[in-house]
């Protein structure tokens, strides 16, 4: 039970918080990654597969976007972690969204390839919240001119979630609508409710070091600092009694999926273990702050996806919130067999719920009258 819980102890900070002292050779998954490449191919004659490197917020950052037509409306996915892309696990789960979207995604800073392609210096003390925002903001402006749209879908998972919902909030007139998959409302209320559920669990599978070390924080959060340990401590055994993803003791399949991505080389799997030490510490404090419960109008269309046994960043919260804040539309969409891994746990679901509720809102009337 040891590394994967350092790989997934907050999610919300989503993946490794080890980085590699040496870089593996993960040469004897080359024929592996081939198919997975060929299989993932953009054919079509309209197609978009492309990935560059876009100059946003004074930096560059890696961008992918895939897509059967490129007349399709644009989703600006932004991921989470901080410092966990989407990029490399893409593979999983992305392909038949492509078919209904142009898919976009960018390795936020200090993230990923992000992280590789830019000095440390330049980046250490911008990891903020708002710069986040500020980015994904421009991220979007960038996207929209790329392939001509008058505005993109934005959505968020996790962490993406926080600066997603701000920069929708600042800036409206770019998107059509926002997707909250695993939404941040209150952070200390996630964390108070993703305790209680690990000691619950802990104590009807009598697991006597589940309880011993959940007691060890008690109170938690409480009034005591929430430190990096205690966060290890809570969300390891919430995770473990399926917190993460539904029915499953650990999450390997995303955490080793970077292994066979086709879009990433060595060093780049390597950096985000770097990229998640590197960020964890300075973003952390402004992180355990976030209270988005006060927002009570959304200026555009708003659905959230909510994993019904998530207990990273738990649903119960955004169901509250949605039922209470003022929106042109909103939407609040279960998915009944999942916990934070929305878009491994149930692809199909999620294909469905943004044909129904959301690509609508993007397809002109005649093109809309026509979703499956």
């Amino acid at each position: 039970m040891g590394k994967q819980w350092m790989a997934g102890l907050l999610m919300l900070l989503c993946g490794a918080l080890q980085a590699a002292e040496s870089c593996p050779d993960t040469a004897a998954y080359a024929k592996s990654r081939a198919i997975v490449a060929d299989l993932g191919k953009i054919n079509a004659p309209n197609g978009v597969q492309e990935a560059w490197a876009e100059q946003v917020g004074g930096i560059e950052q890696w961008a992918t976007a895939r897509g059967q037509d490129r007349d399709n409306p644009v989703i600006l996915f932004v991921h989470g972690g901080p410092a966990s892309p989407l990029t490399p696990t893409l593979w999983q789960f992305q392909r038949p969204l492509e078919e209904y979207f142009t898919m976009v995604t960018y390795d936020q800073r200090a993230a990923g390839k992000t992280f590789r392609i830019n000095p440390q210096e330049a980046v250490a003390d911008t990891l903020q919240i708002e710069r986040y925002a500020d980015d994904a903001i421009a991220m979007a402006e960038a996207v929209r001119k790329r392939y001509h749209k008058p505005k993109v879908i934005l959505m968020g998972h996790s962490w993406g979630t926080i600066v997603s919902m701000r920069a929708a909030l600042k800036r409206p007139d770019l998107f059509y609508a926002y997707v909250g998959v695993g939404q941040v409302i209150n952070v200390r209320e996630n964390e108070r409710i993703s305790y209680d559920y690990a000691v619950a669990q802990a104590r009807a599978h009598h697991n006597a070091e589940a309880e011993k070390e959940l007691a060890s924080i008690a109170p938690y959060p409480g009034n005591t600092p929430i430190t990096r340990d205690r966060i290890v401590t809570a969300r390891k055994w919430a995770q473990f009694y399926g917190g993460m993803s539904a029915y499953r003791e650990s999450s390997d399949y995303f955490f080793n999926g970077p292994n066979l991505s086709p879009d990433y080389e060595d060093a780049d799997r390597c950096a985000v273990d770097a990229s998640n030490v590197f960020t964890l510490g300075r973003v952390l404090p402004e992180f355990l702050a976030v209270d988005y419960s006060g927002v009570r109008r959304f200026p555009i269309p708003v659905v959230m996806f909510m994993g019904r046994h998530d207990y990273t960043t738990p649903s119960v919260p955004t169901e509250q919130w949605l039922a209470a804040v003022q929106a042109p539309m909103k939407q609040g969409v279960w998915f009944e067999h999942s916990a934070h891994m929305m878009p491994w746990e149930e692809p199909g679901k999620l294909l469905v719920s943004l044909l129904t509720y959301v690509r609508p809102l993007a397809a002109p009337k005649q093109e809309a009258a026509r979703q499956p």
